[in-house]
């Protein structure tokens, strides 16, 4: 048979995964599982394409490794934009059907807890909200292990002359180090290529905090001072991940340039 946009794409079995619970259904319960349900591909391809550049990095391919950072930069620019599309649902509409969710969350997300590994906020706790054994689980116990985006970026320095020291315990979180700051603003004043490099991690640092700001309003927005579903504590939770840089290294040494 030959293959077809329809077939290529799975579109049977994609556009059959929308499945609202409420009855009727309410009618913003369809683009409260669409949205989600993007939001997820998204992360899919993030994850897929931060793998792709730590090996670019370590590769010292650093051409295409900016290539890289562009794209995923420009997908992080649409991942913002879609909470516009879920602002416009009031808390009426959203409480029409939030019961449905019942102990469903986003804190849920094992994909989004990739991210964070991959970016270096590593929360061993973090496990104890997928089963044993589960495909969430063993993702996440793996990403807890491996070396981070910052990892692969210290190894690309080391190989372009600029020694700093590599971090052994990947498990670890990402500290402030003098050393490491000291090679930055090096690079900063004589490798122009590398700089880039530096600033796109900054975009991209700069870009989530954006990303984790917006999120925090449109729950606020939605649902005020509620807990959030599967007994989280919402906007109040979602508050204290802000102002926590991916790359401290990097904000550290704005006031010495």
């Amino acid at each position: 048979m030959a293959v077809t946009y329809s077939s290529y794409l799975k579109l049977d079995e994609l556009l059959a995964l929308q499945k609202p619970l409420s009855e009727g259904p309410e009618h913003d319960e369809m683009l409260f599982i669409v949205i989600h349900q993007v939001y997820e591909l998204w992360f899919k391809e993030l994850l897929h394409e931060l793998d792709y550049l730590q090996q670019l990095l370590r590769a010292n391919d650093v051409a295409r490794a900016g290539h890289t950072f562009k794209r995923i930069l420009t997908i992080l620019k649409v991942l913002v934009a879609q909470i516009d599309i879920l602002e416009t649902m009031t808390p009426l509409e959203f409480l029409s059907f939030r019961d449905r969710l019942e102990s469903g969350s986003g804190f849920q997300s094992y994909q989004f807890r990739e991210l964070e590994c991959t970016l270096g906020n590593k929360n061993p706790a973090a496990l104890d909200r997928y089963p044993a054994g589960s495909t969430a689980r063993k993702a996440v116990e793996k990403r807890l292990k491996e070396p981070t985006l910052w990892d692969a970026f210290l190894a690309c320095l080391n190989q372009n002359g600029h020694p700093v020291p590599e971090r052994r315990d990947f498990g670890a979180p990402i500290e402030p180090s003098p050393a490491i700051q000291s090679a930055l603003i090096k690079i900063y004043r004589t490798d122009s290529t590398l700089a880039s490099l530096c600033e796109r991690l900054v975009d991209f640092d700069e870009g989530l905090q954006e990303w984790r700001y917006r999120h925090i309003k449109m729950v606020q927005r939605t649902i005020g001072t509620r807990r959030g579903t599967g007994g989280s504590a919402g906007a109040e939770y979602l508050a204290t991940t802000l102002n926590r840089p991916a790359f401290p290294d990097l904000w550290a040494i704005r006031t010495e340039l």
